[in-house]
């Protein structure tokens, strides 16, 4: 395989960036890969949303297995790195590595699974249906019923999200929930008239201190607030105050139980108004007999290749949640072998995604 070719794609790839909610830019990077599909021989189609076109392709089987259930393949070409990014964290590629916003999650996946498409043309394998989201990064909510609908009659699903520092498959996920908590007070003087008013951000704070007593009760459930907002001037009681909460679940029954808990939050102060809405939210995907089996039958798809490859649990949440919480067959961690996902190391050991096409391809061909 021609590993200066695949560089070249994820070089073009990165340098396009593509900021979860930039319409503009996730649309044009989605005329890339239509085109790319096309040229590979799939039949692509757009699926329009507001903050950015989620793109679907099917590629016929080949040889006697035509007409078999379809193998899924999941990714996506938003990244968390805004407009700019580039500057400050250029395109570089030393020793072996290459480094770039976007380079590890996720674009070198879908570069991974071009290039393995490319090596199954003209040999026997089931059908392949590619699904590429513009808004994974916020949990893929204008994604979600898209992928459910395209996984329905999926052999088994497979997501090129990067994997285990070792190059181990990711066999199943913890649920992830994005909650908002937006407080309305009263205005008023902070000095003169101070008790007229019912202060948002007191609320707020109040609330998320039983956020945590909240969680405290459960094992295994994580709680970061990532946001808070509100207020202005300090002669003011605040009237305004909001704060956007990460949840990660190891079971959806537990799941189920905290969610509830938090949307029948009620306002401490009686002047005060409490809205809570969840964002998003991505079923836990749990260990199955199903997954195991799938896993079994990657491991000896990847001897045929020359590679030994594992499995373990995920912290983190991606599609796979959706399809893996449908019972679906379900692996994810194909994409290349690299570090830094969301951080400025971020960076792809270069070798790695002519290892995982041939891997990809293995699988196709194997199952």
């Amino acid at each position: 395989m021609d590993l200066d070719r695949l560089l070249d794609r994820l070089r073009a790839y990165v340098e396009h960036e593509t900021p979860t909610g930039a319409a503009e830019a996730l649309n044009s990077f989605a005329d890339r890969l239509l085109a790319r599909y096309a040229d590979l021989g799939g039949t692509a189609r757009r699926e329009h949303a507001a903050t950015g076109d989620h793109v679907v392709a099917d590629f016929p089987g080949e040889g006697p297995r035509a007409e078999e259930a379809p193998l899924l393949f999941l990714g996506h070409h938003d990244t968390v790195w805004p407009f700019g990014q580039l500057e400050s964290m250029p395109w570089r590629e030393r020793d072996g590595v290459v480094r770039g916003p976007g380079v590890f999650d996720m674009k070198g996946g879908l570069v991974v699974l071009e290039a393995a498409l490319e090596l199954v043309d003209g040999r026997d394998h089931r059908p392949v249906r590619v699904v590429v989201i513009a808004d994974e990064e916020i949990g893929s909510p204008t994604a979600r019923e898209l992928v459910k609908s395209e996984s329905a009659d999926a052999y088994a699903a497979f997501g090129f999200e990067s994997p285990h520092p070792n190059g181990d498959l990711k066999t199943s996920r913890r649920g992830s929930s994005r909650v908002r908590i937006e407080v309305t007070g009263r205005e008023a003087h902070a000095a003169l008239d101070p008790g007229t008013g019912a202060s948002a951000i007191d609320e707020l704070v109040d609330q998320l201190l039983v956020v945590r007593s909240l969680v405290a009760g459960y094992d295994d459930v994580l709680c970061n607030v990532g946001t808070i907002s509100g207020g202005g001037r300090t002669n003011v009681v605040p009237g305004k105050a909001s704060a956007e909460l990460g949840f990660r679940f190891v079971d959806p029954e537990t799941e189920r139980a905290v969610l509830d808990a938090v949307t029948a939050l009620e306002p401490v102060r009686p002047k005060a108004r409490l809205e809570v809405s969840v964002m998003s939210n991505r079923p836990a995907w749990q260990p199955s007999e199903a997954s195991a089996e799938l896993l079994a039958a990657v491991a000896e798809a990847a001897r045929s290749v020359g590679q030994t490859i594992g499995g373990a649990a995920a912290a983190g949440a991606a599609d796979t949640n959706l399809t893996g919480g449908l019972g679906v067959p379900t692996l994810d961690g194909l994409g290349p072998r690299g570090k830094g996902a969301h951080a400025v190391h971020e960076q792809v050991i270069a070798a790695s995604l002519a290892e995982r096409a041939a891997l990809v391809a293995a699988i196709i061909t194997s199952l």
